[in-house]
């Protein structure tokens, strides 16, 4: 039975948002100003027919739109979306009472993801290789798409051909590709164990396809090519599966913020340090200490900075941070940090940060409302926000980061 709404706001999630005597009605794929009909489950609806479209409907540019769930709003037309993206951090920020300069929003180009998590699994009709429909485990098989870099859709049969060899049941798994400079970097979990023979076979297929490497569930089975990532002037090979900020121009972005609100810093903290996105571009100018909770990344950013050319001293510390947090005493030590945590965020952290002497801060966050809380901590200490950045890199998704510049006088604490 379908049921006529109004569609008066966008939600969080880029669901449409209905008021109605019972509550609000969030329906997927609707627009703000648009009267819709839609098949209502509790508080949930299913677009049914847009009876007045807003004119800031657009035709999406992915004929796979509406089934795949990789995206959530390619319907909204560029500026209504990036303005969108935009309020998610104005927003986050107002909840925590924090009142700071919101940047414009650093857009995020089409044809630009380097890593994607793809979702594959072997049936009687073949390989699916694709991405989950929206809060289905069903798999959308795809044939383009319009976030990834063209080496990785290029690709799509060379990979479907190589899920064929890795698959050891009919049991779903997942395939997170990335696009370095030596070629795709394949890393497939839960696939099942390889037999030698498959394991020959994938090896065999991987040399012929000109791939970087082969990893199964952590193990590397063949790198013909050592899977290179540029961090600004310096090379690094990233282990297998490690995190990777999913576009090289927002990555680009990220750092130049934090560089520029750094430069001058003679010693810099960079906790969550990944393979070294920030510290091997710091260390053009400064001293890094650079703390990872993961061994694999942190040997990944060592290695690029014996093998590169000009920088200063870099350091390493393998700690998780959540449980054991740097404290003031450790912290006092530096002149400049940056942490850029996952998506929990440092709350831990951010209270010894909070109670340093650092006069210059920089917070990368991949979620807004963990964000604020961490900034209001901050700013409990006598930290100052100079500015907040918000950069879309997950494009046509909910997904939006923030770089937030922070400053504290000296003498403060």
């Amino acid at each position: 039975m379908s049921t006529r709404f109004r569609i008066e706001r966008l939600g969080a999630q880029a669901d449409g948002i209905a008021s109605t005597e019972t509550g609000p009605v969030y329906v997927r794929y609707a627009l703000p100003g648009e009267t819709v009909t839609a098949a209502r489950q509790k508080d949930r609806a299913e677009l049914i027919a847009v009876l007045e479209p807003s004119p800031q409907r657009v035709a999406p540019p992915c004929r796979h739109f509406g089934t795949c769930g990789g995206c959530a709003i390619q319907h909204l037309e560029a500026a209504a979306y990036n303005d969108w993206k935009r309020r998610k951090v104005v927003e986050a920020l107002k909840a925590r009472g924090i009142e700071a300069p919101v940047a414009d929003i650093v857009p995020c180009a089409p044809h630009t993801r380097r890593r994607v998590v793809m979702a594959a699994r072997r049936t009687e009709a073949g390989m699916l290789l694709g991405y989950h429909e929206a809060m289905s485990h069903r798999i959308v098989a795809i044939v383009e798409c319009p976030i990834s870099r063209p080496e990785i859709v290029g690709r799509l049969d060379d990979l479907r051909a190589l899920a064929v060899l890795v698959a050891t049941s009919s049991e779903p798994f997942r395939m997170t590709v990335t696009a370095t400079a030596s070629g795709l970097d394949v890393t497939v979990q839960d696939s099942g164990k390889l037999s030698d023979s498959a394991r020959l076979k994938a090896s065999e297929f991987v040399s012929r396809a000109s791939f970087a490497r082969l990893s199964v569930d952590g193990e590397v089975i063949v790198e013909p090519k050592r899977p290179v990532v540029m961090f600004g002037d310096v090379a690094a090979e990233p282990p297998p599966g490690a995190f990777l900020q999913a576009t090289a121009e927002a990555e680009a972005a990220m750092a130049a913020l934090v560089t520029g609100h750094l430069k001058g810093a003679k010693r810099v903290a960079d906790l969550f340090s990944g393979s070294g996105t920030f510290a091997l571009r710091l260390a053009a100018g400064a001293e890094v200490h650079a703390v990872e909770g993961d061994a694999a990344s942190l040997d990944a950013l060592d290695r690029a900075f014996r093998f590169a050319a000009g920088l200063r001293r870099v350091t390493t510390e393998k700690r998780d941070l959540f449980r054991r947090p740097l404290l003031v005493r450790e912290l006092d030590r530096f002149n400049g940090l940056v942490f850029d945590p996952p998506r929990v965020g440092a709350e831990d952290q951010a209270k010894q940060i909070a109670r340093s002497a650092i006069p210059k801060v920089t917070a990368v966050s991949c979620n807004p409302v963990t964000l604020a809380r961490d900034l209001a901590i901050l700013m409990a200490g006598g930290y100052r926000v100079v500015s907040v950045t918000p950069i879309d890199q997950f494009l046509w998704s909910p997904h939006v980061e923030a770089v937030a510049l922070l400053e504290k006088p000296r003498g403060r604490r």
